[in-house]
């Protein structure tokens, strides 16, 4: 249900105010969050884009977003006059590397998640190494999204550049080390590496000696209340931060769950963004992983568990440019909440590959069953129901780790404009949806990471929400009878994963 007014005016925040920052795929952001986690004032954003290419590249400029950041900082603190910071935070898209040279200047740009270049050294480690092993270390599979297999192609590719890195960063930790001198890796962060043993937090020696780098290379992973001390004059630059604690960068996926009020086994949530994911947040970590899933330590307490899709809003957005669709978004919803029809053609969404459940990051999407007499809104609707489906698949191996949940939470830009794929996914995972209607989760959620620091006691805010969406029997067995499809395809055209 929808509640009172969730934001305020700067003049209404309570102390302690912390400045959000998230660095997304699409645009950086930020916003001013007072004790109890609303946000106050003016948001602000600077839009970007990764660099693409055909052969797997997905980069951005790291000292881009450090100046789209620190414009968003100076915006910020304008509103605030003499009113004083009490902690910065910031998160970030996760599995993002920079190399650092030993004067601080940036080697290489930000490869991003998406950058499946080091698709052969996947294939490497796969017959090098026991992957299940390694899931089970880790928490994740050997995929292009992660540091070992980037790593090693990094050192083949570029080696006079590899040779050269005194300090291999996230895009988070290279924002602060420019900003305030210093960085390190929050817990959550170093986990989204692939490089981290989920359950002690300390750096995997094997993959570290595969993957030809030293712990010291990568930096100590930092739990949420191990702040950072700036050794540059913050103050100076910056009066109203002069006393301020920063954070550890965090994984927007971490952020997201705590955004959305999701901080317990009993709430999976849904993000709906230009990629998507369905997490929980446990306590500790699962004895044992499933083949499909990831496990990341997020701080000395908890750990996530969950899938990852490459292509949800970005699928939206390849649709929008390359089909003849409505241009009103009232039109596209009306697509997404039709009657199901049996001759809808199936499509594997994998436009930029596979993460869960089958990590095949050389994945492509695929469409099937089409007719001379379908048309554009025909292949939408079947290009979202593949994304459905595709969070469907995740349902069913996190109730295996994490047990069945009370609550499914969805949120999202994506889903935000259209709601009707909340629908969509109540339908494909059998199961009542309620959206988290707030603006920025992610931001949100890293505001509220620091304030477990800041203000443990003050109560926080209730993110509101818009009417649950209930799934339709006959929606749900078209569903179901679509994944068993969508399975046979997958296992048809896609290098299938056994599972135990």
């Amino acid at each position: 249900m929808s509640g009172p007014a969730f934001e305020i005016a700067v003049e209404q925040a309570q102390q302690p105010i912390v400045l959000a920052l998230d660095v997304g795929s699409t645009a950086s952001r930020g916003a001013l969050y007072d004790a109890a986690g609303r946000p106050a004032g003016r948001r602000a954003k600077r839009p970007h884009a990764f660099t693409t290419a055909a052969d797997g590249t997905s980069t951005i400029d790291p000292d881009q977003v450090v100046a789209e950041l620190t414009e968003i900082v100076e915006e910020l603190l304008d509103q605030l006059g003499a009113t004083p910071v009490g902690g910065v935070a910031i998160d970030t898209f996760a599995s993002s590397l920079v190399g650092v040279a030993a004067d601080g200047s940036p080697l290489t740009p930000c490869i991003t998640y998406a950058d499946a270049r080091c698709a052969g050294e996947v294939a490497v480690l796969r017959g090098r190494l026991d992957e299940a092993d390694v899931q089970q270390r880790t928490g994740t599979r050997i995929h292009t999204s992660y540091l070992a297999p980037r790593l090693r192609w990094l050192a083949q590719e570029h080696p006079d550049v590899a040779a050269q890195v005194h300090r291999w960063m996230s895009l988070g930790e290279y924002v602060l080390h420019r900003l305030i001198g210093t960085a390190g890796p929050g817990t959550s962060t170093a986990a989204w590496t692939g490089l981290l043993d989920r359950r002690t937090g300390e750096w995997d020696e094997q993959l570290l000696e595969v993957a030809g780098v030293s712990a010291e290379q990568l930096g100590t992973p930092r739990d949420p209340s191990d702040t950072l001390t700036p050794v540059v004059d913050v103050g100076g630059r910056w009066p109203a931060l002069a006393e301020a604690r920063w954070f550890a960068p965090i994984t927007d996926g971490f952020a997201s769950n705590l955004g959305n009020g999701a901080t317990g086994p009993d709430t999976v949530v849904a993000s709906l963004a230009t990629s998507g994911a369905m997490r929980v947040l446990i306590d500790g970590a699962p004895e044992a992983l499933p083949t499909g899933l990831w496990n990341y330590r997020v701080d000395d307490r908890r750990s996530l568990v969950g899938g990852a899709l490459n292509d949800v809003g970005r699928a939206v957005s390849w649709a929008e440019e390359t089909l003849r669709l409505p241009e009103e978004r009232d039109e596209l919803d009306a697509i997404l909440r039709a009657a199901p029809d049996p001759d809808t053609p199936l499509v594997l969404p994998f436009l930029t590959g596979e993460r869960s459940t089958g990590w095949a990051g050389g994945a492509r999407a695929a469409l099937t069953g089409l007719t001379v007499s379908h048309r554009a809104p025909e292949v939408f609707r079947a290009l979202m129901e593949g994304v459905a489906l595709s969070y469907a698949r995740l349902v069913v191996q996190l109730e295996e780790a994490a047990g069945a949940p009370d609550r499914l939470l969805a949120s999202g830009r994506v889903g935000q404009d259209l709601p009707g794929l909340f629908a969509l996914l109540a339908h494909a995972v059998g199961k009542p949806v309620t959206p988290v209607t707030i603006k920025r989760v992610t931001l949100h959620g890293t505001a509220l990471h620091a304030l477990e620091v800041l203000a443990p006691d003050v109560e926080r805010a209730t993110p509101t929400t818009g009417p649950t969406e209930a799934p339709e029997p006959r929606a749900t067995r078209h569903f179901a009878e679509r994944l068993a499809r969508f399975e046979e395809l997958y296992g048809a055209i896609v290098a299938p994963t056994p599972r135990p």
